[in-house]
């Protein structure tokens, strides 16, 4: 045993991994009163090359954490996607500026061992959740209660174990909580071995603030500046190459010149340069018993439309409350099987859009090149395909008992309301705080009012003219349940009904 004897604690849940997907969760959790403990085998924040952008959904999610400001001194504008040739001649430009539909920037850039940092810190004001470096975790087993997780402390050497109500798995891509369930993770036939540097410089680059992607079969590369002086480069790894290859800046230069260009080499500090490998690949089974799957342990996704790490903030946005109302006693264990039913299809169809473009963007020998030249400058012709590029919105999500969508109807069930300013200057997530809500354009009376709060649920009224008013009337939609999560239920006509029909989920602190 070692000296924190956490063996004789239980906790409520036992986070497994301190990624961002692992202080989402935490931080939620957290918000809702939940005592948590996460296990981190790193002491500090990892400084390997990860994510380094996001869109306004995801920004949605960070500002739910209460790290919006914070987050925002370090992100980088991202003005979108140019595909360009191997000489770097623009063949076609998705622009994605602005605000989105979330009220954040539609992209941004940023430096994943900051944000990690950001969340850490902020994670300090709940006194509920613990976070634990330095500890690896070695086994889990689970019986009808709870699971019991073993675990070694690096520093000591010591062994101890804890036992938890529930485990969330947010071990990365060799998860042990993923192993100790049995999932295995079924392979989408895409594998790709990339080289990934990190550049500071105080130099200008002189180069456009977004995303440069290489169409290239022989040497696919992708440019982003990631902040002030930051930059990153990808480049696709040929057979028999290594990152220790690339391990001295004489070697890099070549690769990077084409955007330094005339930049002396002695400007140019090398932060990182390490290989990863891109998968295209989901677990077959994201949950088992009192343990769940999330962020990489549950799904990888290759970088091409920079989804990998929002997919794990969005496993956790959508597990949190449910786990909150089921320790609380407001919701039915039963709730917890929407995790699966819901994230998995999703998360599969982003990874699928991933591959498309990484495929479409790097295959086809010198024939690709040629078509490539040919038709991206006219992609932007494709119906629709301009707005899958440059729009933030995701698929719905698919039928569970916590997503109620009418058969062969147009529907907003499964959709994200959108984070409107309302009639108070607040945005909708200001006041909706982590709880259900009823979102009507029709006048409630103070009777329906006062009914519809005792439910636990707050009414947001949808003015003629207003974004949310428009949203429903484009929905087909009067009145709308919002899930905890900013998800929608269920539609409606009569918001007392739906006010009715409302599970009882905790409210976040």
């Amino acid at each position: 045993m070692s000296e924190h004897h956490e063996s004789h604690t239980a906790r409520a849940v036992v986070i497994v991994g301190a990624g961002p997907t692992g202080l989402t969760a935490a931080t939620l959790l957290g918000q809702y009163g939940v005592e948590c403990l996460v296990l981190e085998r790193w002491e500090s924040v990892y400084q390997g090359p990860r994510a380094v952008a996001l869109d306004d959904e995801v920004y949605r999610i960070l500002a739910r954490l209460g790290v919006r400001d914070e987050f925002a001194a370090i992100a980088w504008p991202h003005r979108g996607l140019r595909l360009v040739d191997p000489t770097l001649r623009v063949l076609a430009e998705f622009q994605r500026d602005g605000l989105g539909r979330h009220g954040y920037p539609m992209g941004v850039m940023f430096d994943q061992p900051e944000l990690e940092a950001i969340l850490r810190r902020n994670l300090k004001q709940y006194g509920n959740v613990t976070l634990r470096g330095g500890i690896e975790v070695t086994a889990l087993s689970q019986d009808g209660s709870g699971v019991l997780v073993d675990f070694t402390n690096h520093a000591t050497g010591s062994r101890d174990s804890v036992r938890a109500s529930y485990v969330l798995g947010c071990d990365g891509a060799n998860s042990v909580t993923r192993a100790s369930t049995g999932a295995v993770m079924h392979d989408l036939k895409f594998t790709q071995r990339w080289l990934v540097v990190d550049v500071d410089s105080e130099a200008d680059l002189g180069q456009w603030n977004g995303a440069h992607q290489v169409c290239d079969p022989v040497r696919p590369t992708t440019y982003m500046r990631l902040g002030k002086t930051r930059h990153r480069w990808e480049f696709r790894l040929a057979p028999g190459e290594t990152a220790d290859d690339y391990c001295e800046i004489t070697r890099l230069h070549p690769l990077i010149s084409p955007w330094t260009k005339e930049i002396p080499v002695e400007k140019l500090e090398v932060v990182r340069a390490a290989g990863y490998v891109s998968r295209a690949q989901v677990a077959d089974r994201w949950r088992e018993g009192r343990v769940f799957l999330l962020g990489d342990a549950a799904h990888l996704t290759p970088p091409f439309i920079g989804q990998g790490m929002g997919a794990g903030l969005r496993d956790a946005m959508n597990l949190a409350w449910k786990l909150a109302g089921v320790l609380g006693g407001s919701l039915p264990e039963t709730v917890l099987d929407t995790y699966q039913i819901e994230r998995k299809p999703h998360a599969r169809t982003m990874i699928g859009l991933a591959r498309l473009l990484g495929t479409a963007m790097t295959a086809g020998g010198e024939l690709g090149n040629v078509i490539r030249r040919v038709v991206a400058p006219r992609l932007h012709l494709v119906p629709g395909l301009n707005e899958l590029t440059t729009d933030s919105r995701t698929p719905a999500l698919r039928q569970s008992d916590l997503v109620v969508r009418p058969r062969l109807r147009r529907t907003l069930a499964g959709r994200l309301c959108p984070n409107a300013i309302l009639d108070n200057g607040r945005r909708f997530d200001d006041v909706a705080a982590g709880r259900f809500s009823i979102v009507t354009s029709t006048e409630p009376s103070t009777m329906q009012q006062a009914e519809i709060e005792r439910h636990g649920a707050v009414l947001i009224a949808a003015r003629p003219g207003s974004e949310l008013h428009r949203w429903l009337r484009n929905g087909r939609a009067s009145a709308v349940v919002v899930r905890p999560d900013g998800t929608v239920l269920r539609t409606g006509r009569d918001p007392l009904a739906l006010g009715a029909s409302l599970p009882r989920a905790s409210a976040a602190a």
